[in-house]
């Protein structure tokens, strides 16, 4: 446990602003847990001849075009990692993209620690992990200025899928000869690379065999205020209760309070600092986030425990299930942020640099240089996607603070994008667009493998919404676990979790059977699409 989290942390916070990342991560949603790394010194070999491979991680390089509508703007390098362990001739080639970060590290999804390498390994496949454009090193340009990420969009993504798919040449015996005509093709995802795998079976029919797509985020929505509602469902009973009852009186205080009445409650929580009485109730959030934060395959940190914990147990005493009240939560809340959890949540910054979200000359909306993952996930959040985390309805339990809207969220979009976005000028992501184009919640593929988990927070914009019912069938089944986000993707989390196992031993019946039915073409698919 201790290496998924050490994994996780240490890509998911690669840039130079990590503690801001997860002071700010609304929006973000985390690609499922690493597996562990083997170590890059011990020996790959062919299991059925027996020969020496490359390590795993050696890293190739992809001459990927910066626009497929114009290759004449030339390309750029894309890095990918592969390996053939137990590639037979005719056996499927398994592409995986962790999306959102960078891939250097992730050659755990190379080999039967995860689902990619499990179906790899039952049907002598090869497998790839190939990062996303704009994020880690595969940048087409020197900074990510707003001008520099004009190709950086869902569709140009899948595009960069299928010129692959059809032209990379696999360092492996016969590499060059595996295409999507001459072998099937599996796209596996999870997260946000989930959802970018069903949205390419959907654009790009045809082009791969099958698809797995662990909580894929397949609904692009404006206010995602359903991200806290699995939290709200299975986290302690008390422990909600008062949490809802603080926020409501967080809400009262920062509306209709004097200012006294306001101050007193900023130094409650330690942000004294903070002028503007959104960015306190927004912050708020970040125990919440704990939810998922950093251990998203196993279910809640130790963090999100010990938040719990702190507001609900009194003197070696647990409070019953409506909680012990507004005044010993709102004061517990506040020492459990002022005894060490702010500290950690800042990493020595200061609190209105860590927290604010009104000061344009932030580094976290100034730094454009390659290898800021955050800035490049922000440009797909204020364009495409959405996924504002926000308080729930009027006349619904909120978690979060009702200051916590939309339009607070998107704010943050002209000041990482001032160029695209001027100050003022409102922005609302493109939804109803990516759901027109990519089919969200109303996708129909054949050989497509939707996992998702109750407890995950993204359920909410995944096939497994309560909001919207999409049922399952033979060839798009739709598996879910007792799991948290993407816990289907780790072959150890079955060891723990039955309902995981169950999922993944379906999801393997029936790429058994998907890929069996493959059948080589002359004139493949790379002809037909000319």
């Amino acid at each position: 446990m201790v290496l998924l989290r050490t994994l996780v942390l240490l890509h998911l916070l690669a840039t130079a602003y990590a503690t801001q990342l997860r002071a700010r991560n609304a929006n973000l949603p985390r690609p499922p847990t690493v597996p562990p790394v083997p170590a890059p010194d011990i020996a790959v070999y062919h299991v059925a001849t027996g020969a020496v491979l490359p390590p795993l991680n050696t890293t190739y390089y992809f001459d990927q075009l910066i626009d497929r509508a114009n290759p004449q703007l030339g390309t750029f390098k894309q890095r990918y990692w592969h390996t053939w362990e137990w590639y037979e001739k005719g056996g499927p080639i398994i592409l995986y993209t962790p999306g959102e970060e960078n891939a250097e590290g992730m050659t755990g999804f190379l080999v039967n620690r995860t689902i990619n390498g499990q179906i790899a390994q039952q049907e002598h496949g090869a497998t790839i992990v190939i990062e996303h454009r704009y994020y880690g090193e595969t940048n087409p340009f020197s900074d990510m200025s707003d001008k520099n990420l004009k190709y950086h969009t869902i569709q140009q993504a899948i595009d960069d899928l299928e010129y692959f798919a059809k032209t990379v040449k696999l360092a492996m015996p016969g590499g060059d000869s595996v295409g999507p005509a001459e072998a099937p093709w599996v796209l596996v995802g999870g997260s946000y690379s989930g959802a970018l795998t069903s949205w390419t079976m959907v654009n790009k029919p045809g082009l791969f065999r099958a698809g797995y797509a662990t909580s894929a985020v397949v609904e692009a929505i404006v206010g995602f205020w359903e991200y806290f509602e699995p939290v709200r469902q299975y986290m302690p009973k008390n422990c909600s209760a008062d949490v809802e009852a603080v926020i409501a009186h967080v809400d009262t205080v920062l509306k209709t309070g004097s200012e006294s009445q306001i101050a007193q409650l900023k130094d409650n929580f330690g942000v004294t600092e903070l002028t503007h009485v959104d960015d306190v109730g927004g912050a708020l959030r970040n125990n919440l986030w704990d939810w998922q934060s950093l251990e998203p395959s196993t279910g809640p940190n130790a963090t999100f425990y010990q938040f719990c914990d702190a507001l609900e147990v009194k003197n070696g005493v647990s409070a019953p299930s409506s909680g012990w009240g507004v005044d010993h939560a709102l004061s517990a809340w506040g020492g459990f942020w002022q005894d060490g959890y702010l500290d950690n949540l800042c990493g020595g910054q200061s609190i209105a640099d860590c927290l604010g979200t009104y000061d344009p000359t932030n580094p976290l909306f100034t730094d454009i240089s390659v290898g800021n993952d955050y800035r490049s996930w922000n440009w797909i959040v204020c364009n495409e996607v959405g996924w504002f985390e926000d308080a729930a309805p009027v006349g619904m339990p909120t978690l979060v603070s009702r200051l916590a809207q939309p339009a607070y969220d998107a704010r943050a979009c002209s000041l990482f994008f001032p160029d695209t976005f001027p100050a003022g000028s409102s922005p609302v992501p493109r939804v109803a667009q990516t759901n027109a184009a990519y089919h969200g919640w109303d996708v129909h593929v054949d050989r497509l493998f939707f996992a998702n988990g109750k407890r995950d927070p993204w359920r909410g914009a995944t096939v497994s919404a309560d909001a919207h019912f999409v049922p399952s069938t033979p060839e798009q089944p739709i598996a879910v676990s007792d799991g948290f986000h993407g816990s289907d993707l780790a072959t150890s989390n079955a060891l723990v979790d039955p309902t995981v196992l169950a999922v993944q031993q379906q999801a393997l019946r029936a790429m058994h059977g998907w890929l069996q039915g493959f059948e080589p073409t002359k004139q493949g698919y790379a002809e037909e699409m000319e």
